[in-house]
């Protein structure tokens, strides 16, 4: 069995402050400040604890607010857009109005998601002056070094080697052209102009029945949507009660003018009268290729036609298909894709918008101008057995069987914190493990350089060797044993205290306070993650901080004295100790 490694997870405050309060009609006093945190224990297997536990490696701290801020309780903000293959930086403009995708000539493989590169079909020239050959003619293919696939097997070439992205947007699957949005418009106004001088026996035959230009006509996403736009416009004029009081183009009901119209509806008057007598017709759906109807390319004969001779092998996998923008169902239809654009985000404390993380703003750097890590502002817990088991022996913790571990705190400040630790007697929860934590409190001292300890006071100094020099032979061999109110083991910034833990039995009816309600509506089955031994641990810190001369109220005249205020800061967090063995 694999051997499991002990963790220790920190809980962010700001899961407390989403909990709803209770009714009005309850009796009971709601929580106060003092005694909300105190008196409610953790429960590290509750739902709710799976989106407020991190690593201590993963949260931030908030100096105005003095408290651990996680990533659901920080606003980001986009610092700038840049492609991850080309390393270029994109204005914010231009994401508004292309997209979140790399607009020069960088795109993956549609196959297998690779980088593609640009190469000519004609072959290189050879011979004399082959080195002075400065470009190569066209035309130009996307060609993949890992899968081998190459827009040519789609019908796609290209005139220059640079601007893929502008000349793709131009050239369907086959190498036909895409209409620009000025020949689409051009293009439906001319049909509109078409139908219009139909006779008016033709007209009432085209109302009854849907109108088709050309059943087989395919039509690529732009034309689709640009269609689509103006036949719903143009429905929602005709139909809504908005154009019966003379609103139109953008004008609608959040528009300005519009009060003064609406209002006349209720005064009465000669113009509401007047288009009070218009009747709104309503809105049907598109109905040809004109107004933007598409036709699932999977119900047409031609595709049931292909899927039987080319078989599976020939339709696009559920990846291939979530990587493109529109509807491919087959290969033969998927496009090469853009790279999309990455962020560089800076972080801000939803409390007080103080900024806790802020990258550099050049893409080829990764280092931060600002970065408020909690890992240097909050000790750090560390959880180890205190005699380790031998390679031979189990990993798995015996049922019932007293075990200590080593608890050991370090601290990042530049003061000495007090820590005090509490941990419920019974962990909350089914198969419940008891704890004791030897020395509950004790101080830590400052994270200072090396060389000054090496320049205290002889006498400290060897007080404090005497206390450090307990080796693990010793343990073993009972010279020296843990006792309550003592640490085990301090040093410059670290302190290290003894916790006695008494796995649970997972056995049906081992122990008396396993014999609950809840244990027999589930037949005493053992849940997914159950086996592993879970402490919720109260950790308060106290400390003195400087304050600075604006908080401290000192004036610019004068000799300032340094002025220290009382700070503290209290967390629930986890200690995974290890797996209790089935028996």
């Amino acid at each position: 069995m694999a051997s499991f490694t002990p963790y220790t997870y920190f809980k962010c405050p700001c899961t407390d402050a989403s909990i709803p309060s209770r009714n009005l009609g309850d009796e009971q006093p709601p929580e106060t400040e003092e005694n909300s945190d105190d008196d409610r224990t953790f429960d590290p297997r509750a739902p709710r604890s799976n989106y407020s536990l991190y690593p201590l490696e993963h949260l931030l701290y908030c100096e105005d607010c003095h408290q651990i801020r996680c990533p659901r309780c920080v606003l980001d903000e986009i610092v700038t857009w840049y492609c991850p293959n080309c390393l270029f930086e994109v204005p914010s403009s231009t994401v508004k109005s292309e997209g979140n995708r790399c607009t020069r000539s960088c795109f993956q493989c549609p196959i297998c998601v690779a980088p593609l590169s640009v190469s000519s079909l004609e072959a290189p020239p050879q011979g004399l002056g082959a080195e002075l050959a400065s470009q190569q003619n066209g035309p130009f293919v996307l060609n993949c070094a890992y899968c081998m696939w190459s827009s040519k097997e789609i019908g796609i070439q290209f005139e220059k080697p640079n601007g893929i992205f502008a000349q793709l947007a131009k050239i369907k699957n086959g190498g036909l052209p895409i209409l620009t949005a000025k020949d689409r418009r051009k293009d439906r106004e001319e049909r509109k102009r078409d139908f219009s001088g139909s006779s008016a026996a033709e007209e009432s035959q085209e109302s009854e029945a849907p109108i088709n230009l050309d059943p087989n006509e395919r039509l690529d996403p732009e034309s689709q949507f640009s269609n689509l736009k103006a036949f719903y416009q143009t429905q929602m004029a005709e139909s809504s009660p908005v154009s019966a009081l003379g609103f139109t183009g953008d004008y609608g009901y959040g528009s300005p003018g519009a009060l003064s119209r609406i209002m006349g509806l209720y005064t009465g008057g000669s113009f509401a009268d007047k288009k009070s007598k218009t009747k709104s017709g309503t809105m049907r759906e598109a109905r040809d290729a004109l107004e933007g109807l598409q036709i699932d390319p999977l119900s047409s004969d031609e595709a049931i036609t292909k899927l039987r001779t080319e078989g599976w092998e020939s339709t696009a996998s559920a990846e291939q298909r979530h990587e493109q923008t529109t509807h491919t169902p087959f290969l033969s239809d998927l496009r090469p894709i853009a790279y999309l654009l990455r962020t560089k985000r800076s972080k801000r404390c939803k409390t007080c918008r103080h900024i806790l993380s802020k990258p550099e703003s050049k893409v080829q750097t990764t280092r931060f101008r600002i970065r408020l890590v909690a890992l240097n502002y909050i000790p750090s817990i560390t959880i180890k057995p205190l005699q380790p088991p031998l390679p031979t022996a189990s990993p798995l913790l015996a049922p019932l069987k007293p075990v200590q571990f080593l608890l050991t705190f370090k601290n990042p400040l530049f003061d000495s914190v007090k820590v005090t630790v509490a941990t419920p007697a019974k962990t909350p929860g089914r198969f419940p493990t008891k704890v004791t934590v030897l020395c509950p409190q004790f101080e830590v001292g400052a994270n200072t350089d090396v060389w000054d300890e090496a320049l205290r006071d002889n006498h400290k100094s060897s007080s404090l060797s005497g206390e450090k020099r307990r080796t693990k032979a010793e343990a073993s061999e009972g010279q020296h044993q843990a006792e309550a109110g003592k640490v085990w083991e301090r040093g410059r910034n670290w302190v290290s205290v003894v916790v006695e833990v008494v796995p649970p039995s997972l056995r049906i009816g081992g122990s008396e306070w396993l014999k609950s309600e809840e244990m027999k509506r589930d037949s005493g089955n053992v849940r997914d993650g159950e086996e592993v031994v879970e402490i919720p641990v109260f950790v308060r810190v106290e400390w003195e901080g400087e304050v600075g001369g604006e908080e401290s109220g000192l004036g610019g005249g004068g000799k300032e004295k340094e002025v220290r205020e009382k700070r503290e800061l209290a967390y629930w967090c986890v200690l995974g100790l290890g797996k209790v063995a089935v028996d």
